[in-house]
């Protein structure tokens, strides 16, 4: 056999074992979907609150009012940003199908375009198919609600900017500005861009497109900025991080309630606004923390921008007055696009991040009239997933400043290295 043909038949076998290699995750994302319309459709029904109704109830109300000319000024549980709008009237590009079942399919399209993304990035030199893999096992742990809120669009979105932002920085700033118009987090997607022409650059086409939007919003219908007021004055919601403590002090005689409060389920009386106002300052807190980092981080590596985004949204969300299930979408995408890299630092915080997924399908829909008790139950669960949560946090955090910021010792490193030899040359230079 000669070695052209050799060459030959080992490129064939290459090219069929990556088509092999793709088939598989394709299948199984294939076969997970399936099952998520089929609970979405309702032909299978899942223990606990009916978590399509935001979508036939919620959604299709403000879409009615949208219609009209302006955003729903008159309720409450409108907290979004203008372009949100986008995401509630996009059925109308399916009209044939009714409201829910168009919103359903336009989430199902969102996630295999976020799954194709992943796949293809994961086949590039240096890259690894675990991203994909990722994206393929959390979003059908999260169950219907996965499909039954537009946060899998904005994390589609996300997904893309990060995925271009290595060479595109532009790109990135343009999704990342139009993202944070769909659901605000996104903006903390460039945290972690490099120094010099590529910050400037997606920074400043992420400012530009986020105020060419909400001028275009504000003069289209008004209403716009309602949601500020509406956000400000949000409570502790009951599955959050803060509200562990009145999870446990209810035991113990706290005299206060549980409501549907500014559109989730709250905690309402003594010393709320207390624990409110601390969950604030530790989100105040953790984004000084990420000005420090970005300030002191030197080695920005191929990684860095999207470890960056990933520890940023994962401090974000941990730390809020609300962790809705669906915010688990948000960190999965991220942990998929981090896992896209072999040499990613983040498998740990990412796998993490899967697990608390399951762990919140469990705490809703399944087992939430356990939560909403504060039962033995209900709070084993929401210590189990808010503590995988703290860990994600903090390990992601910690790996990476330990990878970004110049210790002591990588700092004399690097001053030797640079120190002149006897013979006046740079040991720099010296292999």
């Amino acid at each position: 056999m000669t070695p052209a043909i050799m060459y030959e038949s080992d490129e064939d076998e290459a090219v069929m074992a990556g088509a092999h290699g793709r088939r598989f995750p394709v299948a199984v994302w294939a076969l997970t979907r399936a099952a998520l319309l089929l609970c979405v459709f309702k032909v299978v029904t899942l223990p606990g609150p009916d978590v399509t109704g935001d979508v036939a109830v919620i959604y299709q109300g403000w879409y009615e009012v949208l219609k009209t000319g302006t955003y729903p000024l008159d309720d409450v549980t409108w907290q979004y940003p203008p372009a949100a709008a986008l995401a509630i009237v996009s059925p109308a590009v399916l009209p044939f199908l009714g409201y829910s079942s168009a919103f359903f399919v336009l989430a199902l399209l969102c996630d295999a375009a976020a799954f194709g993304l992943l796949l293809y990035a994961g086949r590039r030199t240096g890259r690894s198919p675990g991203g994909a893999w990722v994206w393929v096992a959390g979003v059908p742990l999260l169950g219907p609600t996965a499909y039954s809120r537009y946060d899998l669009m904005v994390t589609a979105v996300a997904i893309a900017a990060l995925l271009a932002g290595a060479r595109r920085p532009r790109l990135l700033g343009a999704l990342a500005g139009f993202g944070a118009l769909l659901k605000v987090w996104p903006v903390l997607l460039l945290v972690g861009t490099p120094r010099g022409r590529a910050t400037r650059r997606s920074w400043a086409t992420a400012a530009a497109v986020g105020a060419l939007l909400i001028v275009v919003c504000s003069a289209a219908m008004p209403g716009a900025l309602a949601f500020l007021t509406f956000q400000r004055d949000r409570g502790t919601e009951i599955e959050s991080l803060g509200a562990m403590v009145f999870q446990v002090a209810r035991h113990y005689g706290w005299n206060g309630s549980v409501l549907l409060n500014y559109g989730s389920v709250e905690f309402v009386g003594p010393y709320v606004p207390l624990v409110s106002n601390a969950a604030l300052a530790l989100t105040v807190l953790s984004f000084g923390w990420l000005l420090v980092w970005r300030l002191r981080a030197r080695a920005f590596g191929a990684g860095t921008l999207y470890d960056a985004a990933f520890a940023a949204v994962l401090l974000f969300t941990t730390t809020s007055r609300v962790i809705s299930p669906q915010y688990m979408l948000w960190l999965v995408g991220l942990a998929a696009v981090c896992l896209t890299l072999r040499a990613s630092r983040m498998s740990l915080p990412a796998w993490l991040v899967v697990a608390a997924t399951a762990v919140t399908l469990l705490e809703f829909p399944l087992l939430f009239s356990h939560v909403v008790a504060g039962d033995p139950v209900g709070v084993l669960l929401l210590a189990l997933r808010n503590g995988l949560l703290v860990a994600a946090t903090l390990t992601a955090c910690a790996r990476l400043w330990r990878d970004t910021v110049p210790g002591p010792r990588r700092r004399d490193r690097d001053a030797s290295a640079l120190r002149p030899d006897a013979d006046g040359q740079s040991r720099a230079n010296v292999p």
